[in-house]
Protein backbone atom coordinates (compact mmCIF):
# COMPACT_ATOMS: atom_id res chain seq x y z
CA UNK A 1 0.00 0.00 0.00
CA UNK A 2 1.52 3.28 -0.92
CA UNK A 3 1.66 5.64 1.85
CA UNK A 4 2.93 8.79 -0.33
CA UNK A 5 0.90 11.52 0.25
CA UNK A 6 -0.31 13.11 -2.48
CA UNK A 7 -0.41 16.82 -2.67
CA UNK A 8 -3.92 17.95 -2.43
CA UNK A 9 -5.88 20.56 -5.08
CA UNK A 10 -7.41 23.58 -3.49
CA UNK A 11 -10.94 23.23 -3.76
CA UNK A 12 -12.95 26.19 -5.90
CA UNK A 13 -15.93 27.95 -5.98
CA UNK A 14 -17.78 24.82 -7.79
CA UNK A 15 -16.54 22.26 -6.20
CA UNK A 16 -17.18 23.96 -2.99
CA UNK A 17 -20.87 23.92 -4.13
CA UNK A 18 -21.15 20.61 -5.48
CA UNK A 19 -20.00 19.43 -2.09
CA UNK A 20 -23.25 20.89 -0.31
CA UNK A 21 -26.28 18.24 0.12
CA UNK A 22 -29.41 19.68 -0.67
CA UNK A 23 -30.30 19.87 3.22
CA UNK A 24 -27.81 21.86 3.71
CA UNK A 25 -28.69 23.95 0.62
CA UNK A 26 -32.17 24.62 2.16
CA UNK A 27 -30.88 25.49 5.25
CA UNK A 28 -28.90 28.45 4.26
CA UNK A 29 -30.68 31.32 4.35
CA UNK A 30 -30.55 33.49 1.14
CA UNK A 31 -29.26 37.15 0.75
CA UNK A 32 -32.38 39.10 2.01
CA UNK A 33 -33.24 36.78 4.99
CA UNK A 34 -35.97 33.87 5.22
CA UNK A 35 -38.70 33.51 2.69
CA UNK A 36 -40.77 34.64 5.30
CA UNK A 37 -39.43 37.59 6.61
CA UNK A 38 -39.32 38.87 2.70
CA UNK A 39 -42.14 41.38 2.33
CA UNK A 40 -43.58 41.37 -1.37
CA UNK A 41 -43.34 44.36 -3.45
CA UNK A 42 -46.73 45.48 -3.64
CA UNK A 43 -47.45 45.24 -0.33
CA UNK A 44 -49.18 48.40 1.38
CA UNK A 45 -47.43 49.67 4.66
CA UNK A 46 -49.19 49.32 7.95
CA UNK A 47 -49.31 53.31 8.41
CA UNK A 48 -50.69 55.65 6.49
CA UNK A 49 -49.57 59.57 5.92
CA UNK A 50 -52.74 61.26 6.91
CA UNK A 51 -50.77 64.40 5.95
CA UNK A 52 -50.02 63.85 2.30
CA UNK A 53 -53.84 64.22 1.62
CA UNK A 54 -54.01 67.83 3.57
CA UNK A 55 -53.67 70.06 0.78
CA UNK A 56 -50.39 72.76 2.01
CA UNK A 57 -52.54 76.51 3.24
CA UNK A 58 -49.04 78.00 1.97
CA UNK A 59 -49.77 77.12 -1.31
CA UNK A 60 -53.53 77.56 -1.31
CA UNK A 61 -53.05 81.09 -0.47
CA UNK A 62 -50.25 81.84 -2.76
CA UNK A 63 -52.43 80.87 -5.36
CA UNK A 64 -55.55 82.21 -4.40
CA UNK A 65 -52.80 85.52 -4.40
CA UNK A 66 -51.74 85.01 -7.33
CA UNK A 67 -55.25 84.72 -8.93
CA UNK A 68 -56.38 87.46 -7.82
CA UNK A 69 -53.51 89.38 -8.92
CA UNK A 70 -54.23 90.31 -12.74
CA UNK A 71 -58.05 91.07 -11.55
CA UNK A 72 -57.22 92.95 -8.36
CA UNK A 73 -54.33 95.25 -10.48
CA UNK A 74 -57.97 95.78 -13.41
CA UNK A 75 -60.00 96.69 -10.84
CA UNK A 76 -57.59 99.34 -9.30
CA UNK A 77 -57.39 100.95 -12.79
CA UNK A 78 -60.71 101.24 -12.91
CA UNK A 79 -61.37 103.35 -10.22
CA UNK A 80 -58.06 105.41 -11.09
CA UNK A 81 -59.44 105.83 -14.69
CA UNK A 82 -63.05 106.90 -13.08
CA UNK A 83 -61.18 109.88 -11.25
CA UNK A 84 -59.14 110.57 -13.92
CA UNK A 85 -62.40 110.99 -15.90
CA UNK A 86 -63.94 113.49 -12.98
CA UNK A 87 -61.00 115.59 -12.26
CA UNK A 88 -59.03 116.25 -15.72
CA UNK A 89 -55.65 115.01 -17.09
CA UNK A 90 -52.51 116.27 -18.06
CA UNK A 91 -53.61 114.88 -21.93
CA UNK A 92 -57.41 116.63 -22.09
CA UNK A 93 -55.09 120.08 -21.02
CA UNK A 94 -52.94 119.80 -23.66
CA UNK A 95 -55.66 118.96 -26.20
CA UNK A 96 -57.31 122.00 -24.83
CA UNK A 97 -54.26 123.98 -25.29
CA UNK A 98 -54.01 122.88 -29.02
CA UNK A 99 -57.39 123.96 -29.90
CA UNK A 100 -57.14 127.39 -28.15
CA UNK A 101 -53.83 127.89 -29.84
CA UNK A 102 -55.86 127.36 -33.08
CA UNK A 103 -58.55 129.12 -32.10
CA UNK A 104 -56.37 132.07 -31.49
CA UNK A 105 -54.07 131.80 -35.16
CA UNK A 106 -57.70 132.01 -37.02
CA UNK A 107 -59.29 134.73 -34.96
CA UNK A 108 -58.46 137.41 -36.91
CA UNK A 109 -60.30 135.92 -40.13
CA UNK A 110 -63.44 135.17 -37.99
CA UNK A 111 -66.53 136.97 -36.28
CA UNK A 112 -66.30 137.89 -32.86
CA UNK A 113 -68.81 134.42 -32.33
CA UNK A 114 -66.59 132.03 -34.06
CA UNK A 115 -63.75 133.29 -32.11
CA UNK A 116 -65.17 132.70 -28.69
CA UNK A 117 -66.24 129.32 -30.58
CA UNK A 118 -62.70 128.67 -31.70
CA UNK A 119 -60.39 129.93 -28.87
CA UNK A 120 -63.12 128.71 -26.37
CA UNK A 121 -65.23 126.51 -27.25
CA UNK A 122 -63.33 123.73 -29.07
CA UNK A 123 -61.11 123.71 -25.87
CA UNK A 124 -63.86 122.73 -23.74
CA UNK A 125 -65.08 120.38 -25.52
CA UNK A 126 -61.71 119.05 -26.38
CA UNK A 127 -61.29 118.54 -23.00
CA UNK A 128 -65.31 116.90 -22.43
CA UNK A 129 -64.15 114.18 -25.05
CA UNK A 130 -60.89 113.29 -23.42
CA UNK A 131 -62.51 113.38 -20.04
CA UNK A 132 -65.25 110.89 -21.32
CA UNK A 133 -62.87 108.73 -22.86
CA UNK A 134 -60.66 108.26 -19.88
CA UNK A 135 -64.74 107.35 -17.51
CA UNK A 136 -65.68 105.04 -20.91
CA UNK A 137 -62.54 103.39 -20.58
CA UNK A 138 -63.35 102.98 -16.88
CA UNK A 139 -66.58 101.59 -16.74
CA UNK A 140 -65.09 98.69 -19.27
CA UNK A 141 -62.72 97.95 -17.43
CA UNK A 142 -65.00 97.29 -13.92
CA UNK A 143 -67.15 95.09 -16.01
CA UNK A 144 -64.43 93.46 -17.31
CA UNK A 145 -63.54 92.74 -13.80
CA UNK A 146 -67.12 91.85 -12.41
CA UNK A 147 -67.47 89.53 -15.65
CA UNK A 148 -64.21 88.00 -15.92
CA UNK A 149 -65.42 84.64 -13.56
CA UNK A 150 -67.71 83.92 -15.45
CA UNK A 151 -65.52 82.86 -18.12
CA UNK A 152 -63.12 80.54 -18.99
CA UNK A 153 -61.70 77.71 -16.64
CA UNK A 154 -63.61 78.02 -12.87
CA UNK A 155 -61.15 79.72 -10.62
CA UNK A 156 -60.04 77.39 -7.67
CA UNK A 157 -61.14 80.31 -4.75
CA UNK A 158 -63.76 82.99 -5.48
CA UNK A 159 -62.98 86.48 -6.20
CA UNK A 160 -62.02 88.47 -3.10
CA UNK A 161 -64.65 91.18 -1.66
CA UNK A 162 -62.39 93.95 -1.85
CA UNK A 163 -62.01 93.50 -6.04
CA UNK A 164 -65.37 93.37 -6.69
CA UNK A 165 -66.11 96.72 -4.24
CA UNK A 166 -62.92 98.52 -6.41
CA UNK A 167 -64.61 97.39 -9.55
CA UNK A 168 -68.22 98.71 -8.94
CA UNK A 169 -66.83 101.91 -7.56
CA UNK A 170 -64.99 102.49 -10.71
CA UNK A 171 -67.91 101.88 -12.84
CA UNK A 172 -69.84 103.94 -10.81
CA UNK A 173 -66.85 106.93 -11.08
CA UNK A 174 -66.66 106.26 -14.81
CA UNK A 175 -70.52 106.57 -15.36
CA UNK A 176 -70.95 109.69 -13.22
CA UNK A 177 -67.62 110.84 -15.72
CA UNK A 178 -69.41 110.29 -18.75
CA UNK A 179 -72.84 111.99 -17.91
CA UNK A 180 -70.49 114.87 -16.66
CA UNK A 181 -68.31 115.10 -20.38
CA UNK A 182 -71.76 115.00 -22.01
CA UNK A 183 -73.03 117.77 -20.34
CA UNK A 184 -70.08 119.68 -21.16
CA UNK A 185 -69.67 118.61 -24.61
CA UNK A 186 -73.28 119.56 -25.45
CA UNK A 187 -72.70 123.04 -22.97
CA UNK A 188 -75.68 122.16 -21.12
CA UNK A 189 -73.86 122.92 -17.53
CA UNK A 190 -71.90 126.36 -18.97
CA UNK A 191 -72.68 127.49 -22.14
CA UNK A 192 -70.79 129.83 -24.42
CA UNK A 193 -70.26 133.40 -23.46
CA UNK A 194 -72.10 135.43 -26.32
CA UNK A 195 -70.75 138.52 -28.41
CA UNK A 196 -73.13 140.80 -28.20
Amino acid sequence: MDTTPTPSTPLTHDDHDEGKTATEEKDTPGPTGPPDARAPEDAVPDTFDEDALEPDPYDQAEAAASAGAGTGAAAVVAAGLGVVSLSGSWTGRVVAERETLIGQINASQSSPAQQIAQMYGDAWHSTALVNGLFAVLAVLVGVFVLVRPAFGAPAAHPQPGWIRSVARAGIALGAIGVLISVGMYIDFFLPLPSAG
